[in-house]
């Protein structure tokens, strides 16, 4: 766990608030603890997503569930 990666602790309270980790149609999501770390890591630095480091998977991948997590219909049931 690097700097300002979120504990186990801050990890078990996230958890059940995030989707599925493998979504009924589709490939499997990255690892939602890496993805979360580094979207706080570019909301913590400020940097382009383009410079996310390596550590946090692809910076396309957390840009997307970046986006796709803010948009209000996230948090509803279908």
């Amino acid at each position: 766990m690097n700097r300002g990666d979120i504990s186990n602790e801050q990890w078990e309270k996230l958890k059940p608030l995030l989707p599925p980790q493998k979504p009924i149609t589709g490939k499997p999501n990255n690892d939602h603890r890496t993805v979360v770390n580094g979207i706080l890591w570019i909301l913590r630095t400020g940097a382009p997503w383009r410079d996310l480091p390596e550590r946090y998977g692809k910076w396309e991948s957390a840009a997307t569930r970046f986006y796709r997590w803010q948009k209000p219909e996230f948090g509803t049931k279908s």
